[in-house]
């Protein structure tokens, strides 16, 4: 494939998962092989809907550089390895799509697929896990990879996905999708959340304030505090998921601590200044809720340790809202 098809690929790709709900953000990464040893892959820390095919970089397998003006994506090595694995795997790419990161938690042996699924699908593994864009992350996705699969599920991230073209690959991860989401479904308890509300002083206070209040994110704020359980939340609030009293005096001071609390009988109230952060945070904590009851109903214990929560945090205030305040000068 030509080096600027392969380039526009990668961009129009981006916009069309962004639109179906498999990535957000700067999160996941695409790429779409040019030849033996070359493939386009999205640039590090740029949001998908400004990326432009001149943004997207070429990387080079053999000697580890990249021709363009912005570095590749730190899950470079992934897809390498994906190219390298298989030679008739010519697109590439890595989710953070809700249902099948929930699944990733619990493990595969849940999935049930028709004959046609399995045809595209072939078989699902879970890699073990690994921060993101370390050495660690690679080897133990390359080693599913090496087993078999082309659909591999990150545990604590999202999904990779190994496809002949882009229609391929699209295809797969919303089947995929759909496949995980009948297993939630079938797997999570039937939910019952008593209903409240804020006080008036607090919503005019805090009039930019955004609630969410799906069923799933209320019934999580009927526990008590629990760790994240997945990489992208982590990265925006720390090591815990916090549930305060849905006074005012309480409520203020979790907003204090952290972007996102969830408050018992409203669900996930999110008070920051950044109009993107909080979008970002609302599709993470009904994420992070589907993962939580999934793995709850199943008794499995998934939390990430404290120790890589916040180191997560303090890379994404380092290095992500520097990037994020570039792209957008």
């Amino acid at each position: 494939m030509d080096s600027n098809e392969a380039k526009k690929l990668v961009s129009e790709t981006g916009m069309e998962l962004v639109g179906k709900k498999l990535v957000a953000r700067t999160w996941g990464n695409i790429s779409a092989r040019v030849d033996k040893t070359h493939f386009a892959i999205s640039p590090s820390g740029l949001a998908y809907d400004i990326m432009t095919p001149e943004d997207v970089p070429v990387y080079d397998m053999e000697n580890e550089s990249y021709e363009g003006l912005r570095k590749p994506s730190s899950e470079k090595k992934i897809h390498a390895a994906a190219y390298r694995v298989f030679d008739d795997v010519n697109f590439v790419i890595h989710t953070h799509q809700d249902y099948a990161t929930a699944v990733g938690l619990v493990g595969t042996d849940i999935i049930e697929m028709t004959a046609e699924e399995k045809a595209l699908l072939g078989e699902i593994r879970v890699a073990g896990y690994g921060l993101p864009g370390t050495g660690g992350l690679k080897k133990n996705v390359e080693k599913e990879m090496l087993a078999g699969s082309k659909v591999v599920l990150m545990l604590h991230h999202g999904a990779v996905i190994c496809a002949a073209d882009r229609a391929e690959a699209v295809r797969k991860a919303e089947v995929l999708e759909k496949v995980c989401k009948r297993v939630v479904d079938k797997h999570l308890p039937n939910i019952s959340a008593s209903a409240g509300r804020l006080s008036e002083t607090f919503l005019i206070a805090c009039k930019d304030a955004v609630v969410i209040s799906d069923p799933e994110v209320k019934a999580i704020a009927e526990g008590g505090n629990f760790r994240c359980q997945i990489d992208d939340i982590a990265q925006m609030i720390g090591s815990k998921i916090r549930v305060v009293p849905g006074d005012d005096m309480h409520l203020l001071r979790g907003l204090n601590r952290q972007d996102l609390v969830l408050v018992k009988g409203v669900g996930a109230v999110i008070f920051t200044e950044d109009p993107d952060d909080a979008e970002a945070l609302s599709m993470l904590i009904r994420k992070s809720a589907i993962c939580k009851l999934l793995t709850d109903s199943m008794n499995r214990k998934r939390a990430l340790s404290g120790f890589d929560c916040t180191l997560m945090r303090f890379v994404y205030k380092k290095k992500y809202s520097k990037q994020k305040g570039a792209a957008h000068d």
